[in-house]
């Protein structure tokens, strides 16, 4: 069948009424869709208008016998971390949740294997089934993380939804091909199914499109399909990049049930080149402390020019739209402070890693960037190692006597001889931020040795070495 058109929201009528014949919606009906569409949050919805029912209605908690929706997103463990370039999909989960609406975050443990060709100009490198069932597990994980941070640590005080993660391996592994085709596979007609936009482009590459990356949007179909018969599922979240695939549901469902159900798209994240913000262009922010810590993280978002912070703000943050114009008054007056990248970093900072994330990415901030001894004291190893990450790691003996050229010699810092020698009195080497020249001088605890028993060694401007201290 025809997709329907498009609608794109380009503003919102004064009277906060969404029309379809002679039917109105309630204002309040439309709140949830309102409010994070004010924000930049949701780009576009489809279809343009259902055949029973509004996409509006779908949310109005006030119609006799209405009950809280459910929401999707799917998220393909090609890798096994979420990065940046997913945390928009999941805050359009979480601002339904917040709004009393059930959300489940779906992990493509079945697609995966295929792989989404949309928004790709050439087929993604081969996953081995383990290789895809352990990253299906570690999103998982992080998804749950995620969710945990939200409910703890930014509460509002209103009764939430729920928020449930699915494999879809538990349905597609029970399916046989044969059957799925035929009960399935007639339901798609092949000249849809080429016209989407994604298999266009990918058909007039030089590398072509392979059957596989072909019947993902079949696959990502029956997602929707499954979700909507077991739990009610009538909305499916996604990038803009993944419309063509949301439109396939849309009509495979339609098709089957004659119900309506709805797309909403996300803007997507691009680098100051233009580029998609991701594991595959090489780019990705992870959102795994193992990967990307909370310090680098946070920097990432301190880091975002002043053109683009109001933006990230709304997009990226809960904080009402007031408060937002509140801190970009204060950034216009003094732009040099960062007060806006900074309460940026620092709220997604805290949504990912939690409060002792932040904690710590200020942390190493002070110690980085302002040679905080104060910070550097209370850092763990941990810390020290995410910071300076290429530093070299040495655990010794603090033995009686102990010089400064002995310990540049232990943690091979220095060359022997007369050079390194020369390296402590010209200046060439600090311990904790503070420059030493007397390669004789005998370490002091509290000075030379933290109190939490480690020393940072630095050589010239950029070569870092973290001395643990044992049997202080």
């Amino acid at each position: 069948m025809a997709a329907p058109m498009l609608r794109r929201l380009c503003r919102v009528p004064q009277s906060l009424v969404w029309l379809r014949g002679s039917r109105a919606v309630r204002p309040g009906a439309r709140g949830i869709l309102v409010a994070p569409r004010a924000r930049g949050l949701f780009k576009e919805f489809f279809p343009e208008s259902g055949t029973k029912t509004e996409l509006p209605e779908l949310f109005d908690r006030r119609r006799a016998g209405s009950s809280p929706q459910t929401v999707y997103c799917g998220f393909d463990p090609t890798g096994d971390s979420l990065h940046v370039g997913h945390l928009l999909t999941l805050l359009g989960l979480f601002h339904f949740q917040r709004a009393g609406h059930n959300v489940i975050a779906l992990v493509g443990g079945s697609t995966a294997l295929l792989g989404d060709p949309s928004g790709r100009t050439k087929g993604r490198e081969a996953l081995s089934a383990e290789c895809v069932r352990a990253n299906a597990h570690a999103l998982r994980r992080g998804l749950e993380a995620l969710a945990a941070n939200h409910a703890r640590l930014f509460a509002d005080g209103r009764p939430w939804g729920s928020f449930t993660v699915l494999d879809n391996a538990a349905w597609f592994q029970k399916q046989h091909l044969v059957d799925f085709l035929a009960t399935v596979g007639g339901h798609f007609r092949m000249g849809t199914l080429l016209s989407r936009l994604s298999v266009q482009s990918r058909l007039k590459s030089p590398e072509g499109m392979s059957l596989a990356e072909f019947f993902y949007q079949v696959l990502q179909a029956y997602d929707f399909y499954y979700l909507f018969q077991h739990y009610g599922c009538r909305v499916q979240l996604g990038g803009s990049d993944q419309l063509g695939n949301i439109m396939s549901g849309y009509e495979f469902i339609h098709k089957l049930t004659g119900e309506d159900v709805f797309g909403i798209t996300v803007p997507l994240i691009t680098s100051t080149t233009g580029a998609k913000l991701g594991k595959s262009a090489g780019n990705a922010v992870w959102l795994n402390r193992e990967k990307t810590s909370p310090f680098e993280l946070y920097q990432f978002f301190v880091r975002q020019q002043d053109d683009s912070v109001e933006r990230y703000l709304k997009l990226f943050t809960f904080l009402p739209l007031p408060e937002i114009d509140h801190i970009m008054q204060l950034h216009v007056k003094e732009p040099e402070k960062r007060v806006a990248q900074k309460r940026l970093a620092a709220e997604v900072t805290k949504l990912v890693h939690g409060q002792e994330g932040l904690d710590s990415a200020k942390r190493c901030t002070q110690a980085l960037y302002h040679s905080s001894i104060e910070a550097l004291e209370v850092m763990s190893d941990q810390e020290l190692k995410e910071l300076f990450k290429e530093a070299s790691f040495s655990e010794l003996v603090l033995d009686p006597g102990t010089s400064v050229i002995d310990t540049c010699r232990k943690a091979n810092a220095i060359p022997d001889g007369p050079r390194g020698y020369r390296m402590i009195t010209e200046g060439g080497v600090s311990i904790n931020h503070r420059q030493v020249t007397n390669p004789e001088s005998v370490l002091v605890i509290g000075q030379h040795i933290l109190k939490n028993g480690l020393s940072l060694l630095k050589i010239g401007k950029r070569n870092f070495y973290i001395i643990k201290w044992l049997q202080l």
